[in-house]
């Protein structure tokens, strides 16, 4: 061996380190792409330019107090930044920051309106410990109205019928699209898939206030390729003597290739709502469409909701009509969806409000 070493021409030995130091490097650099390939930062940002085109209804009438009311205006309603990271093919992690306008004011009471960031999910995802399962642990999406959301495909336009409820009717309900606590979906056959969530029932925006919780779960049955039907009901406790219930039905359509049709109805019952001592009930109905033109370029969509803020009272119906394209010029990540919404009123004396929205769409 000494014989064999001393016989080695000069510079042998360091052409054999350098290759040697090149091969880790290599190796090295091979371990690191493949450990980013398992992460991933993404983001969406939904801008709108809003113009009224009705001047009589309630949203779209200037106050006469107000004479610099906006009847036409630019902003940014959602900005989402998110990291993903696949830790292996068991456990996964996920990161949403949320941007809003925080409507505060600073310490000399000077309106302070900027657009701030705010922890929408931070949770563990756990796959195959259960079989055709997995599940979530932390700030997560709610399983409320998940699957909704994923067939109308346009949160870039508006919220999904329990989502928006507060938004249109101004009353509340209790539905929330994210919420601390552990969730178990999956599938028991092909046909049948479930969901179950433990919440704090505070939403994402909101401390747990009291020691109740919320239980929420739904059943999908899959009768056909392509049709759906779910079934969802949530409860929580609301104080001494007094529930909460949402009961929710959904059905899907989707074996015409480009079209899916959607629908949903639900109830919210709450022991607090009452009316002359009387509980009352909040109600709403969602059909919605979407149709591919031309692939990945060109779309139509459509909805129509129905809300009843309390079906004790007459005349506080809402209807809702939304229409719209959906157009990607230069690339999906680029995305301009000019939409136009119709408020239809039953009070005889609330005229009808149209507004038309051209919302950009931009995500990497």
């Amino acid at each position: 061996m000494l014989a064999k070493r001393k016989s080695e021409k000069p510079g042998y030995r360091s052409r054999r380190l350098f290759f040697l130091c090149l091969t880790v490097l290599l190796a090295t650099t091979m371990l690191l792409r493949s450990a980013s390939a398992q992460q991933k930062i993404s983001g969406t940002v939904f801008f709108d330019y809003t113009f009224y085109l009705s001047k009589n209804g309630p949203i779209t009438t200037s106050p006469p107090d107000n004479p610099n009311f906006k009847n036409n205006f630019m902003q940014f309603r959602r900005v989402y930044f998110r990291y993903d990271n696949k830790i292996n093919d068991m456990i996964s992690f996920r990161l949403t920051l949320d941007g809003d306008n925080l409507k505060a004011t600073d310490a000399s009471g000077k309106p302070d309106d900027k657009f701030r960031p705010y922890l929408k999910h931070m949770y563990l995802q756990i796959n195959k410990l259960i079989p055709d399962a997995d599940i979530k642990i932390g700030m997560a999406d709610t399983i409320t109205f998940k699957l909704a959301e994923d067939r109308w495909g346009y949160r870039s336009v508006a919220k999904t019928l329990l989502d928006g409820y507060k938004d249109i009717t101004g009353k509340d309900i209790d539905a929330t699209s994210a919420d601390l606590g552990i969730s178990l979906s999956g599938k028991i056959v092909r046909q049948l898939r479930y969901g179950i969530m433990l919440s704090s029932g505070e939403g994402y925006t909101r401390p747990e206030k009291d020691k109740h919780k919320k239980l929420s779960s739904f059943l999908q049955l899959i009768p056909v390729a392509g049709v759906s039907v779910v079934g969802y009901v949530d409860y929580e406790k609301q104080d001494v003597g007094a529930s909460a219930f949402t009961y929710k039905g959904d059905l899907y359509l989707e074996f015409i290739p480009g079209l899916t049709i959607g629908t949903e109805y639900f109830i919210y019952r709450n022991d607090k709502n009452l009316t002359d001592g009387q509980r009352y009930d909040r109600s709403g109905l969602s059909v919605f469409g979407r149709y591919q033109l031309i692939k990945e370029k060109l779309n139509l969509f459509a909805r129509f909701d129905r809300y009843e803020p309390n079906n004790l009272l007459s005349g506080d119906e809402i209807s809702l009509i939304i229409a719209g394209l959906d157009w990607s010029p230069l690339h999906s990540s680029f995305r301009l969806q000019p939409n136009v919404w119709v408020y239809d009123y039953k009070a005889p004396l609330k005229k009808n409000d149209v507004i038309f929205n051209l919302t950009f769409l931009m995500s990497f």
